[in-house]
């Protein structure tokens, strides 16, 4: 079966969460993205995960692989490809350079704070990838910025 690397840097960091919308998904490792910042999008108390490019800054990522299935149901959970588009980035694994898909919101909306649930989401994902959770409350603090 042909499987592809995914990007994950919201709540699909959550590992109960993809078990159940992407069961045949394995993490490949934890990254960080640098010269990207995490951002949220939306409607107030609605704003959900982006990413854009930021020198200077980093967003750290779970590389997942997945099947055509899961990417089936990770297309319909993204809103793809009408609030989310998907792009190919190139990350290093070990020693080799190799190409993996990400969700990107498309451009059209305006920042914003997520829900005290998804941010939960999110955050259990951080904390069992043991990953900075100051990035994660600077996106918030970013995402709130006019």
């Amino acid at each position: 079966m042909k499987t592809k690397l995914y990007l994950a840097y919201g709540s699909n960091l959550n590992l109960i969460q993809m078990a159940k919308r992407c069961p045949t998904a394995r993490v490949v490792e934890a990254l960080t993205l640098d010269g990207y910042q995490l951002l949220f999008k939306g409607p107030h108390d609605g704003a959900v995960a982006t990413i854009k490019p930021e020198q200077g800054r980093r967003v750290p990522v779970l590389v997942w692989e997945i099947t055509p299935e899961d990417e089936a149901a990770l297309d319909h959970y993204e809103g793809w490809p009408i609030f989310y588009r998907k792009e190919t980035l190139t990350v290093r694994i070990g020693q080799k350079l190799t190409k993996a898909m990400v969700y990107l919101m498309n451009e059209n909306r305006p920042l914003g704070l997520p829900s005290c649930y998804y941010y939960s989401v999110i955050l259990e994902g951080y904390k069992t990838a043991g990953f900075d959770l100051d990035i994660l409350r600077q996106a918030v603090s970013d995402s709130t910025e006019v």
